[in-house]
């Protein structure tokens, strides 16, 4: 959540950075969120004006029973009473005007940083570089969706008849990958510093809000109605919340979290080349790193980050590009976004396999993640990326490294898969 003082005091910046990331009506939204801001402190001062009179008054009613001034006494306690049903009414009108100020700032996204491009879609996006070889197949060469059918490693139908569309069976060497990629993957980040938490995969409504998918995404996520939890769209959320209301010491910074997690989302689209097969899920296993860093460090931390997943990458040898994206590409809650995509060699198109944000204080706000500075409080900052989601990473090594003998698993994970081809 944006911060309030930060739009009162820098209003064009924060208009500016609104219509880069293409949020609709953004001066009228501002405009009320400072209406609203200055009926609050306007409230506010009123209030605290009746309780000092209040206060005033009941050591006034002291002094004149001390003096035996009854009269003045009984009037003073009249005008006490006046104050008092004021007060009452105007703490009211003070709650309703704190909910309408806030209802109206979570629907303001972050501000972008200032390196963010401009643009409106994914076409806009900037590619930061470009990495590894892209393979060239023969003519003879299948899209993943064939080679899953053809070598029995995951059914479609199963899943559909189990569950419904998007939800897979792993099967044989197609479960024992999947397992292979999640172990590679904690291990690596493991190496890397990051903490391993094992976190559930249902979460309350204040976790939600706390990382801003609540109340932005409640149509892509999964809601058990009974006990009004929902399934988690990525381990960000338990991962995170971990801090909600925490004040965090020195001695515990930088935070750098893993884990892995099932993943759900609801994710309505058109039916075609694009969402076939593993390019689309509603269930799917991703190892996700978080980092809770001081402001100066959290910029550094990210691009660290990018570089930790560009890493997994090149040890499986599948050629990748990483893009900065675009005011209009990017997430409700974050400020600069760097996404690594694979090249699909029987596809022939890039697939988006992870993406690494900084969130500044917006989610910290939230979720109102401090720590300690010369003895006052200050929000941090939240970092997150996947590393990595497992569907298309699998999609490309399959597609990639099929030859007529079968195909080639990335010799990093053999040691983890325990065979060196699926055939």
């Amino acid at each position: 959540m944006l911060l309030l003082p930060f739009i009162r005091e820098n209003k064009e910046t924060t208009l500016a950075g609104l219509k880069k990331k293409r949020f609709a009506n953004a001066e009228a939204v501002v405009e009320q969120v400072l209406a609203l801001d200055q009926q609050r402190r306007d409230t506010q001062k009123e209030l605290d004006d009746v309780l000092a009179r209040s206060n005033a008054k009941a050591k006034e009613i002291g002094a004149f029973m001390k003096a035996g001034q009854k009269t003045e006494a009984e009037a003073a306690k009249a005008e006490t009473a006046e104050l008092k049903t004021r007060s009452r009414e105007l703490e009211e009108s003070l709650k309703v005007a704190e909910q309408q100020l806030q209802d109206v700032l979570v629907t303001l996204p972050n501000l972008p940083h200032s390196s963010v491009p401009e643009g409106r879609s994914a076409d806009d996006n900037e590619v930061v570089l470009q990495n590894g070889q892209i393979p060239t197949l023969p003519e003879s060469a299948l899209p993943h969706w064939e080679l899953i059918k053809k070598y029995g490693i995951i059914d479609f139908d199963l899943g559909n008849k189990i569950t419904g569309a998007g939800f897979p069976v792993y099967r044989g060497k197609g479960a024992r990958i999947q397992r292979a990629m999640i172990n590679f993957f904690l291990d690596e980040a493991l190496k890397a510093g990051y903490f391993e938490i094992q976190p559930p995969i249902l979460i309350n409504e204040d976790s939600g809000f706390g990382t801003g998918q609540l109340p932005d995404k409640e149509g892509q996520m999964y809601f058990a109605t009974e006990d009004k939890l929902y399934l988690i769209p990525t381990a960000e959320v338990p991962i995170t919340n971990l801090y909600r209301d925490v004040i965090v010491s020195d001695d515990q910074l930088p935070i750098k979290n893993v884990g892995h997690t099932p993943c759900f989302r609801r994710e309505a689209g058109s039916w075609g080349a694009h969402v076939r097969g593993l390019n689309r899920l509603h269930q799917f296993d991703k190892v996700e790193i978080v980092q809770i860093r001081k402001p100066e460090e959290s910029y550094q931390a990210l691009e660290e980050m990018s570089q930790h997943v560009q890493s997994l990458l090149q040890k499986l040898e599948l050629p990748y590009r990483v893009l900065r994206l675009c005011g209009g590409d990017m997430g409700f809650t974050s400020a600069l976004t760097y996404d690594m995509e694979v090249w699909s060699a029987a596809q022939q198109r890039w697939l988006e396999v992870s993406s690494v944000s900084n969130f500044e204080t917006y989610q910290a706000n939230r979720l109102k993640l401090r720590y300690r500075v010369e003895g006052k409080t200050q929000l941090l900052h939240t970092l997150n990326g996947s590393a990595l989601a497992l569907p298309r990473i699998l999609a490309a090594i399959l597609e990639n490294n099929q030859t007529p003998e079968g195909i080639r698993i990335p010799p990093v994970l053999v040691p983890y898969c325990g065979f060196e081809t699926i055939n």
